[in-house]
């Protein structure tokens, strides 16, 4: 190709290049075009004030079991999560040696009662002294307490449950010898269930007790409305937080012990906020958000980084990093960099 072709070549293809879109210049001294972008202006709205809180779920009523007595377990009613009626059988003991040990003190209490009864008669005839007739009156009222004592040890070797709810623990298994006293089953009541939450110090006095309150269970997908029914008066010692309790209805019994919640409680108090669509936040490489603020002097798009709040449904709260009447880029920010030209598609 001669010399003059090429000249011209390299000319044609410079003129058909696009100019870049970085608020610079592009190669060999050309200014770059401006990036036409959407902007919209800063504003502040009304919103209501809500305390925001993490929680977890725990039932109304919990109640732990144990024996009475020792022995070997020989029964189980239920597994973990399933449901137990009120008074139903939970577990049970091997009852032989309790068995026995009634017999015994039955026969025991036949014999005394029947040379009570001999020696009565004797009594009243004036051939038994007093003294040897009280022994015999102790000794059957001594029976007596033996024969209710193993009577009760052997029903103690069947265990109910005194409330309906899920068996939230079963700490033992069929052939296991325990002793008396372990608490070794948790049975609670869901029927009811309660939120524990942890407000800080400087929201707590918002809340009062049978304010309304709104649960998100996530693991549910699901969001329930219910009451506050306890605000804590002493401050947890590390977190300076305060324990609120909330009540939800669970008819169904589908909210368990144990699942997190989110909790909002409304404090009736409203607020102005500074809010942008969310189309408009941007990431940084260390997860900071920022966004294009418009410089209407220069038609330039500087990046300036803020700090988010809450999402509402078409917005989202900015805390701090811009004011009401500023512009940021809506749509187009992804090409810019920061002080690029910029070119609205609308005129503000």
């Amino acid at each position: 190709m001669k010399a003059d072709s090429w000249v011209i070549f390299i000319v044609l293809l410079t003129l058909l290049v696009p100019l870049g879109c970085d608020g610079g210049k592009a190669s060999g001294g050309a200014v770059s075009a401006p990036c036409v972008v959407d902007a919209k202006k800063v504003v502040k709205i009304g919103l209501n004030h809500e305390v925001l809180a993490s929680g977890n779920v725990e039932g109304r009523k919990t109640v732990k079991l144990g024996f009475l007595v020792p022995g070997r377990i020989n029964y189980i009613a239920a597994a973990e999560g399933e449901m137990i009626e009120a008074g139903q059988l939970l577990a049970s003991l091997d009852p032989e040696s309790y068995r026995l040990a009634k017999e015994m003190a039955d026969a025991n209490l036949d014999q005394v009662q029947d040379e009570y009864q001999r020696l009565s008669i004797m009594h009243e005839r004036k051939s038994l002294s007093d003294s040897d007739f009280s022994k015999v009156t102790n000794a059957l009222k001594a029976a007596r307490a033996q024969q209710k004592l193993q009577t009760k040890n052997l029903a103690d070797t069947k265990l109910y449950s005194p409330i309906s709810g899920v068996l939230l623990k079963k700490g033992v298994e069929v052939g296991e010898i325990i002793g008396s006293g372990l608490q070794i089953f948790a049975v609670s009541d869901i029927g009811v269930v309660h939120v524990n939450a942890s407000v800080p110090e400087t929201e707590v006095h918002q809340i009062k007790i049978g304010s309304d309150a709104f649960v998100t269970l996530s693991s549910l997908d699901k969001t329930f409305s219910g009451k506050v029914v306890e605000v804590g008066s002493l401050a947890e010692p590390t977190t300076r937080s305060f324990s609120v309790k909330i009540e939800l209805k669970n008819p169904k019994r589908i909210i368990r012990p144990g699942m997190t919640a989110e909790v909002k409680i409304p404090t009736g108090r409203s607020a102005e906020v500074i809010a942008i669509p969310p189309e408009a936040v941007l990431r940084d490489v260390d997860n900071s958000s920022y966004v294009f603020v418009v410089d209407w002097t220069k038609s330039q798009a500087f990046k300036r980084k803020i700090a988010l709040g809450r999402m509402m449904q078409s917005s989202v709260e900015v805390t701090s990093g811009l004011a009401a009447g500023e512009w940021v880029v809506i749509g187009g920010q992804h090409k810019l960099n920061d002080g690029s030209a910029i070119e609205l598609k609308k005129a503000p």
